[in-house]
This record gives C-alpha cells, sequence and structure tokens, in this order.
C-alpha cells in the first residue's frame, strides 16, 4: 500500500500544481476588471439632452464654466482639473428630493474627505433665490466642507446650458421662460477628462453605494 502512494506522489503533486493554476485562471476571468462606460447623449433618455445634440454618439465632455459658490469666489472647470467630481443639480428651497440628495452628497463628503482625487459640485436650478448668502447659509446647516464641496449659482442660462448639455440631468420645463428647468434626482460621476462615467439616483442609498464603489474603480483606472 505504501509502495502505491510512493508511485503517485509525482502526479499528485503535479496534479495539485495544475489544478491550484486552473482555478486562478478561472478566478482571474471572472474578476476581470471592467471600466465604467462613458456616456454620451445618445445614451441619455432625449428629455434631459438638450436637441442640438441628441445625436452625438461620442466626444461628449463636460464645457468651461465660469460660476460664484456659497463663499463669492468664481469656481471654473480649473478648479476641477484632474479631479474625479460628482456633481448634482438642486436648490436651497427645495422641500421634496433635495434635502435627501444633500443629505446624501453629504455621506459622500464623508467618505471622500482625505481622498485630494475627489471633488463634489452642486449647481442652483434657481439661481435668482439662490444668492451666494443663501448658499452660504444652506452649506453650514448642511455641513459642506468648502475644499471639498463647491455649491455653485451664476447666470442662469449658463447653468441652463450646463445642466442640458453637458451633464444630460435637467429637464427642460415647457411652458415658463426660455432657461426654466426641472431638476431630476440625478448625481453624475465625472472622470478626469470631464467625462460622464456614472448616472444614480441621489435619493436612493443602495444608488450612492454604487456611486461609491464606482469611484474606487475609476480611481483603478488611473492606476493602471
Amino acid at each position: 500500500m505504501l509502495s502505491f502512494f510512493k508511485d503517485y506522489k509525482g502526479f499528485a503533486i503535479v496534479f495539485g500544481i495544475i489544478s491550484i493554476i486552473i482555478v486562478s485562471i478561472i478566478y482571474n476571468t471572472l474578476n476581470v476588471y471592467q471600466p465604467l462606460p462613458i456616456y454620451q447623449p445618445t445614451m441619455v433618455s432625449t428629455e434631459l439632452v438638450d436637441s442640438t445634440i441628441q445625436y452625438k454618439k461620442k466626444y461628449h465632455k463636460i464645457a468651461d464654466f465660469s460660476l460664484i459658490n456659497q463663499n463669492g469666489k468664481t469656481i471654473t472647470q480649473n478648479d476641477y482639473k484632474d479631479k474625479i467630481y460628482v456633481a448634482d443639480f438642486f436648490f436651497t428651497t427645495c422641500r421634496t428630493i433635495c434635502p435627501i440628495m444633500t443629505d446624501h452628497m453629504e455621506q459622500i463628503q464623508k467618505e471622500i474627505i482625505d481622498d485630494d482625487d475627489i471633488m463634489l459640485l452642486s449647481h442652483s436650478v434657481t439661481p435668482e433665490i439662490d444668492t451666494v448668502a443663501q448658499l452660504k447659509r444652506y452649506a453650514k446647516k448642511k455641513g459642506v466642507n468648502d475644499n471639498k464641496w463647491n455649491l455653485v449659482t451664476g447666470d442662469k442660462k449658463q447653468i441652463y446650458q450646463l445642466a442640458r448639455r453637458s451633464y444630460l440631468a435637467v429637464k427642460d420645463h415647457g411652458d415658463g421662460g426660455p432657461f426654466d428647468m426641472v431638476h431630476t434626482e440625478n448625481f453624475m460621476l465625472i472622470d478626469k477628462k470631464r467625462q460622464i462615467r456614472g448616472f444614480y439616483d441621489g435619493t436612493d442609498s443602495k444608488d450612492i453605494d454604487r456611486l461609491l464603489d464606482d469611484i474606487k474603480i475609476l480611481k483603478e483606472e488611473y492606476q493602471k
């Protein structure tokens, strides 16, 4: 009996090594890194996209901008250069979905507070109401960290165009002025090339978890 095991000892070792290699290959195959999609206007509901770009299938990026934050500072695309950031649209007097969205954005802030690669950007859709002073009061109330999160106001036409032509995130009011907006619950994940990499329901805690996971995936993309 002992001689039998001795005769097959070499075979058992070789078989064991081959088995480990096969298992490793299968594991790595099932856990292949999957990059996040790069969203184009044709991939998004037409009600959220300006008619002038609904046909666009590639090369979509967030346009340059110049807006004013809660501290009266001018914020441009340069403040987000080489940053991953989460963007949304809101207004401070909203009593429906905005408080939930802001609470979830504050949750994201806590998670990324020590990560210099990540920032947040919230655009007011009622800039005529959301003055710098109003944004400052709101920021203090909601625990906004000025180094991580800008609440911005400014020219309504510019914000409308950013919402409809860049972030693909806001509905046209349709029965008001030419730049009236109905914001959605969407959070957008923007990469370092100013491309949209994800859309998330800012009122859904599970989607916030998915967003945080996608930030990790996006960071991994820059480490490869």
